[in-house]
């Protein structure tokens, strides 16, 4: 069992990535993380004339975006009746709205860009843990299409389940069509590959070691040498560190962690997941699981809060959990264990925002293939269209909270740990 992420084992790291070797001067725009956000906003700003550079400490997509589950549906972390009910109904819609446009800005980067990275659109399903969170399901489906007109969300009972998943370790679900599937490694080196392409120069092994503002200029020491810029994007996500103090309060990193077993027979595929939905359960602690391309089944979860989880220790868990719902894979062999970095926000949303004359954009909670690709490209579109366009992106005027007792450690998440196992408990 190998203790890398699958995805950029299936498909390393392309010798002809376009990357540079030689910073220059001066530079419109410097975006510090090569993820989804900074490449999609390196690739709007590319296409609208700007010179850019993408400043990666490790190489193009080293953390979250060649890591995750590769799964995305519409929604944000937080739900849509609560976003109306604090931010009013206008802005509640803004926010949902954009959930949906950054899957179909996925479709519409991919077909554009030619990226050949098995993106599917075939729909997702969240499943029933227990009967109470059926009879949610209900009510939800049922919000949607009286408050937003939303029809796109099909109720499954548990007589019915069979029909769209090979177990019976639920009590229902309900299913969406505006579901889909990517390889995230293929993404993360098309997006980088397209933005190149548009003008962006890449650097792998350039850590920002150093920012400082001076008339209305950033200059920036990197590993790679040093750079003036216009504007500079923060977009390290659940990576971010000390570099801009004013950010680290902002947004904390969560593990989370991820096994694949080998390839299964394609008649098992069939009768597990025969529609090929991206599935996940309404645990507090839930987990997500889907079919790869190869035909694996990948299973991840957010058992432990932690970032330095052993591997080990975190297949095991999963493994469990896996034959819990599948029991007829108890000895199917696990192939990889691998986890990643989230960014979690204390509202948890993303926020488009800046701090100390830095534009920093992250906090997408575990949804971050569209919404990152989605809020990168809102901030490319705000520093290409200047001041006007931010009116038209809502994660740029929500208030982001911060909380007095967290300056530069997460040391509170055991204790979140123990209260959302409660709340599985309890619910």
């Amino acid at each position: 069992m190998k203790e890398i992420p699958y995805w950029t084992d299936d498909f390393p790291r392309p010798a002809a990535l376009p990357v540079e070797n030689h910073l220059p001067q001066h530079i419109d725009v410097a975006i510090i993380g090569s993820g989804y956000t900074g490449l999609a906003a390196a690739l709007e700003l590319a296409k609208n004339g700007a010179s850019v550079v993408v400043l990666e400490r490790e190489t193009i997509g080293w953390g979250a975006s060649s890591r995750n589950g590769g799964m995305t549906m519409p929604g944000l972390k937080q739900s849509t009746p609560e976003l109306m009910e604090k931010y009013g109904p206008e802005t509640g819609r803004a926010l949902w709205q954009a959930s949906i446009d950054a899957v179909h800005l996925i479709d519409e980067i991919v077909k554009t860009e030619k990226i050949d990275c098995n993106w599917h659109i075939g729909g997702y399903m969240a499943l029933a843990w227990k009967p109470s969170h059926f009879e949610q399901m209900k009510k939800k489906k049922a919000w949607y299409a009286n408050t937003l007109g939303f029809t796109d969300m099909r109720l499954v009972t548990r007589d019915e389940i069979h029909e769209e998943i090979g177990t019976a370790a639920y009590f229902g679900g309900l299913v969406g069509e505006l579901g889909a599937g990517i390889h995230p490694a293929k993404y993360v080196f098309g997006l980088a590959t397209a933005a190149a392409h548009h003008g962006a120069k890449l650097y792998e092994h350039a850590g920002v070691e150093n920012l400082q503002g001076k008339n209305g200029k950033f200059q920036l020491r990197t590993a790679a040498g040093e750079v003036s810029a216009g504007e500079v994007i923060l977009a390290t996500n659940g990576y971010t560190g000390n570099l801009v103090p004013g950010c680290k309060p902002k947004v904390f990193p969560v593990g989370s962690y991820s096994i694949v077993t080998e390839p299964m027979p394609t008649e098992l595929q069939d009768r597990l997941s025969p529609n090929r939905r991206m599935f996940y359960d309404s645990k507090w602690f839930l987990n997500y699981f889907r079919l790869t391309p190869d035909g694996r089944m990948l299973w991840g979860g957010r058992n432990n809060l932690s970032t330095d989880l052993n591997l080990q220790q975190s297949a095991t868990i999963l493994s469990q959990q896996l034959v819990e719902t599948f029991p007829e894979l108890e000895n199917m062999p696990i192939t990889h264990t691998w986890t990643g970095k989230l960014g979690i926000t204390f509202d948890l949303m993303p926020h488009i925002g800046r701090e100390d004359g830095i534009h920093y954009v992250f906090g997408y909670g575990g949804h971050g293939l569209s919404l990152a690709t989605y809020l990168g490209t809102e901030i490319g579109k705000i520093l290409s269209g200047g001041a006007s366009h931010i009116s038209s992106s809502p994660f740029a005027e929500i208030p982001h909270p911060t909380m007095f007792f967290y300056r530069r450690e997460p040391w509170f998440l055991p204790l979140a740990s123990l209260y959302y196992r409660f709340l599985d408990w309890k619910s």
